[in-house]
């Protein structure tokens, strides 16, 4: 039974990073096994189907960066804090991603759900479910940003969802420009778009 579920942690692993550097499409069942060292019939065993697998992949990568969300979105923090620490580990996160992979790799949600957002409604869905979690982050710091004065908003979730859409295309078009430079100002254009004073490098 530890090596069933062993197995299946490997696959769900080895799923979630070569689709991300890669694509749902041009990933197979067999291409996730070799690497994951893992037999078909073992695969079968945890899972009905392959995209059965990226949505539980998709699930999990989700758990283990939740609780980062909790730290970097704690009400503990100053919400502008909150705001820097943000926009820092998703720079972080992209630039070593490209180190590592030799390209943009953008939000792994969102590429995987818009490149079966028409074909598979189970992993559209679960996408969508992610990004709705990750959205109410932003909502609640767009909220304490409001609170104190710091941005205009009389819909606070309406402004996330811009702030959310932005942060989002940002890296879709780094992804297609295989460029981290837009990345590297997503800073500036988030503090931009909720009329905060920009912050000047040292």
């Amino acid at each position: 039974m530890k090596q069933e579920s062993a197995s299946k942690t490997k696959l769900l692993e080895t799923a979630i990073e070569m689709i991300w550097a890669s694509s749902y499409g041009s990933v197979s069942v067999d291409d996730i096994c070799a690497k994951a060292g893992v037999n078909k019939g073992s695969f079968y065993y945890a899972f009905k189907s392959k995209s059965d697998l990226a949505v539980a992949a998709a699930e999990r990568h989700w758990e283990l960066k939740r609780p980062m969300l909790d730290r970097i979105f704690s009400p503990q923090l100053p919400p502008l804090e909150r705001l820097d620490q943000y926009c820092r580990v998703i720079i972080d996160d992209q630039k070593q991603k490209y180190r590592l992979f030799g390209k943009m790799l953008g939000c792994p949600f969102c590429s995987i759900g818009s490149e079966l957002g028409t074909q598979d409604e189970n992993i559209r869905r679960k996408m969508e479910h992610i990004l709705e979690r990750q959205m109410k982050y932003v909502e609640s710091l767009v909220r304490d940003l409001a609170a104190e004065g710091l941005v205009q908003s009389n819909n606070h979730r309406e402004l996330a969802q811009e702030l959310f859409s932005y942060i989002t295309g940002v890296l879709v078009q780094a992804k297609i420009e295989n460029s981290v430079h837009h990345v590297e100002r997503l800073e500036h254009g988030v503090r931009r778009l909720l009329g905060l004073k920009e912050v000047v490098p040292a």
